[in-house]
């Protein structure tokens, strides 16, 4: 591998990309999704009007053998991050001590999940989750680290889809600590993978690629031995490689620098005329999106994880403040306007804990479809988080502000909420942001009702077709739209609950207008409905409570009637959390209702045009300009 350069190198001109119209970048990504459901989903369940509580209830448990495993490791862990981490020096030189990356490797930080034949501790998502978390609620970039290394990095696509004499070969190198990246994003693909340019091209005898482009944004890109590369082969199509960085051609172009997670190695990658063998293509020629979606499904659960240890640190933070800051009187806790900062801030942390924990317990306990149920969490709990991150430094007020460093010069607890803002806000763009989170939701929720409409959605259908397939749905939906009135949710039902049973009630009733709403919404726009993103995001928020509710209402039932004498303590106390948290849900679930169809969206929108067009340039006019 090429030493990394101080500056862009020239290198080979980069290629153009080609121009992609917006009904093949839509092929592109419809060929990439999984199209069956052969699994239960929950929060499917409630797009189409269904309340599958059993799913959730009882609330899954950890496996006490997994737990008893996990232990010793987690114990290891939190003894290295306690000793040997300063955050502070990672924030003030970019960069985590190699002596640490060590340690974590002795450890087997970097084979949590990797099976225990090829070196790995072989732990489950669960237990993953709390590592992960444990690390970020210290020093986020080393959760970043060991995320992205096993998250979405080449140990979990090769667990998936590799063969026998692939993980062979890499997994006992990756158990060890050879640290590994996931290369997706381009300077012109992003979000949209058809506009991909990065190539990977046959040689004449069959047996290797001859990879050949530019990947930016590629976390843990710097310093990875391993990675996984996605490129086309042919036309559109979208392949994933293992590819060595040692290889001749390939080169790390530069290290990029964030306005947080200071010590993240992430960076430009390029790969020039880099020959891989063709055993370490991935699954199968063409199918690096849908590895890629698939390998999110649980590579996604980190996010929501880490981002409930971070609501509950600055629960911490501003507990204490609260507690022992005294204006006008008496402690600023007892002041109502921050008193409901706080009181809202625990009722959250409460239920993104509870999301984080059933998302990662659904993937372990297996039998389910969560692709749904991951892209909510990381969607719910990230933006969730990010409001009571930006709480906490408005409790704190100047000394929010302050860095951590200062407040420790003065003399004062050094609280690192200023840094904790910083490095938590990319949450809200790795991995999907939440706008992308929104339309993949809203694309698998109404894909039930794609099935049904099928060539009347369907731009590229002739007249008959779309004819044949109105009279088909017009009859199917004469006995579906009834159902979705019909049903009981009112007392006595739910009512093992006790005053959770309210809200369970709720749901219930609120899935079915739901589904409801939503069949309006497709009748009202037609195939216009997908350009109409302001509206679908509306009904994925809709959505998203009402699976937070449900986590937090189980959660709370569970410790309430545990047999844990320590759950049990709790289990008052989280009843409580769980009715705030879900009065405050149904208030927003209304909002949302209200705004579905009566709202400003074409206003807002066509002033974002004439934006573009230049009309409120006068706007600018205060400005110092740029040469």
């Amino acid at each position: 591998m090429t030493t990394t350069a101080t500056e862009p190198s020239t290198g080979p001109d980069k290629p153009t990309p080609t121009d992609v119209s917006e009904l093949e970048a839509r092929e592109v990504a419809e060929a990439a999704r999984e199209t069956e459901w052969t699994s239960p989903s929950f929060v499917r369940g409630l797009f189409e009007g269904k309340f599958h509580l059993s799913l959730l209830h009882p609330f899954p448990s950890i496996d006490p053998d997994e737990a008893a495993r996990a232990k010793p490791f987690l114990d290891k862990l939190e003894r290295l991050m306690r000793d040997r981490v300063d955050a502070e020096a990672i924030e003030q030189n970019s960069k985590i001590p190699q002596d640490v990356i060590d340690g974590l490797r002795e450890i087997g930080a970097f084979g949590i999940k990797i099976p225990t034949e090829y070196g790995g501790l072989g732990l489950h998502q669960t237990s993953y989750n709390r590592a992960i978390a444990m690390t970020s609620s210290w020093e986020g970039s080393i959760g970043v680290l060991l995320s992205a290394h096993q998250s979405i990095g080449v140990p979990q696509p090769l667990k998936l889809f590799g063969t026998p004499e692939q993980k062979k070969k890499y997994l006992p190198r990756l158990a060890k600590g050879a640290i590994s990246a996931f290369a997706l994003t381009e300077v012109d693909a992003g979000s949209d993978p058809a506009r991909m340019t990065t190539t990977a091209e046959l040689t004449e005898d069959g047996s290797a690629y001859i990879l050949n482009g530019e990947k930016l944004w590629c976390t843990n890109g710097t310093i990875a031995e391993l990675m996984v590369v996605m490129a086309k082969t042919g036309g559109r199509s979208i392949t994933a490689f293992i590819v060595d960085a040692a290889w001749d051609g390939v080169e790390v172009v530069q290290r990029c620098h964030f306005m947080g997670l200071k010590g993240i190695e992430n960076g430009v990658v390029r790969f020039t005329n880099v020959r891989v063998p063709k055993e370490d293509l991935l699954w199968g020629e063409g199918k690096g999106l849908k590895l890629a979606l698939i390998t999110l499904n649980t590579g996604r659960l980190t996010l929501p994880a880490t981002s409930a240890v971070v609501a509950q640190k600055c629960l911490q933070i501003c507990r204490r403040f609260a507690q022992e800051r005294v204006q006008w009187g008496k402690p600023v806790g007892k002041h109502d306007a921050v008193a409901q900062k706080i009181g809202r801030m625990a009722a959250d942390a409460f239920a993104m804990e509870s999301v984080a924990e059933l998302t990662a317990l659904m993937a372990d306990k297996g039998g389910f479809d969560i692709r749904l149920e991951a892209a909510m969490a990381k969607m719910w709990n990230t933006e969730r988080g990010w409001r009571i991150v930006d709480d906490a430094l408005q409790v704190r007020g100047g000394r929010g502000y302050e860095t951590s460093a200062s407040l420790a010069a003065r003399g004062e607890r050094p609280e690192p909420i200023e840094r904790m803002m910083r490095d938590f806000r990319i949450n809200l763009i790795f991995e999907g942001s939440s706008e992308i989170m929104r339309l993949f939701i809203a694309r698998e929720a109404v894909d039930f009702h794609f099935k049904v409409a099928g060539a009347i959605v369907d731009p590229k259908a002739p007249t008959s077709a779309k004819a044949l397939a109105l009279l088909k749905a017009s009859l199917y939906y004469a006995f579906w739209y009834p159902t979705r009135w019909i049903g009981w949710g009112h007392w006595p039902r739910f009512a093992e609950f006790g005053p959770l049973a309210t809200h369970l009630r709720y749901i219930d009733r609120t899935s079915r207008r739901l589904s409801r709403s939503l069949f309006h919404a497709i009748v009202r726009f037609g195939p216009g409905l997908e350009k109409r993103q302001a509206v679908l995001g509306r009904l994925v928020e809709i959505g998203a409570e009402l699976f937070a509710m449900s986590a937090a209402c189980t959660r709370a039932h569970k410790l309430q009637t545990s047999r844990s004498a320590e759950e049990r303590a709790r289990g008052s106390s989280a009843t409580d959390l769980a009715d705030v948290f879900c009065r405050t849900a149904r208030r927003l679930i209304r909002e949302r209702f209200r705004q579905l169809f009566r709202n400003d969206d074409v206003a807002v929108y066509q002033t974002a045009q004439r934006v573009l067009a230049n009309e409120f340039a006068w706007l600018e006019a205060g400005l110092i300009q740029e040469d």
